[in-house]
C-alpha cells in the first residue's frame, strides 16, 4: 500500500536566495529521506526504518525499530510540510516534519540528516552502540 504524500516546501531560511541546481538536489535528497520516513511508518517497516536510519541491520536497531513503530506505526501518516535546512554545511542539516494521521491528529518531529556517501538519511535511532574501540559520552557529573 502506497501513501500518498504531499510536501509543502519551506528549504530556505531568511534571507536565502533560490538553491542552486546541486543544492536543490541535496534538499530533494533530504526530503525524500523524511518522506520514507513516513512511508516506513505508514508500511510498519522495521526494514525501512533502518536503512533511512543508516544504522546497522542488528538486534539493537531492531529492536528499537519495533518501538518506534509500536508508537507511531500504522496510522497513516500524510506528510502536511517538510522544512530543510543546510544550517550545518553541505552533508548535514535539519529537517522539520508536519503531518497527522488518518485521524488528524498532528506529528511534528525534528531530525538531523546527514548525507553518507550520497546517501541522506535521518538520525532518530538512539540506541546505537558505541563503535569498537571508543567510548561513549558520560553523563555523570563530574568527580572532584
Amino acid at each position: 500500500m502506497a501513501a500518498a504524500l504531499v510536501v509543502a516546501s519551506g528549504c530556505s531560511s531568511e534571507g536565502d536566495e533560490t538553491p542552486s541546481s546541486s543544492a536543490s538536489d541535496s534538499y530533494d535528497g533530504a526530503r525524500e529521506a523524511v518522506e520514507a520516513y513516513v512511508r516506513a511508518l505508514n508500511s510498519r517497516s522495521v526494514t525501512g526504518l533502518i536503512s533511512v536510519g543508516g544504522v546497522e541491520d542488528a538486534e539493537w536497531s531492531r529492536q528499537e525499530a519495533e518501538r518506534i513503530l509500536a508508537d507511531r506505526g500504522g496510522r497513516g501518516w500524510k506528510v502536511k510540510d517538510v522544512r530543510i535546512q543546510h544550517d550545518m554545511g553541505p552533508e548535514v542539516g535539519s529537517a522539520r516534519l508536519l503531518a497527522e494521521d488518518k485521524t488528524g491528529e498532528p506529528l511534528r518531529d525534528t531530525f538531523t540528516v546527514t548525507r553518507e556517501k550520497g546517501t541522506w538519511h535521518l538520525t532518530f535511532f538512539s540506541g546505537r552502540p558505541a563503535e569498537p574501540g571508543k567510548e561513549s559520552s558520560a553523563t555523570d557529573e563530574p568527580r572532584s
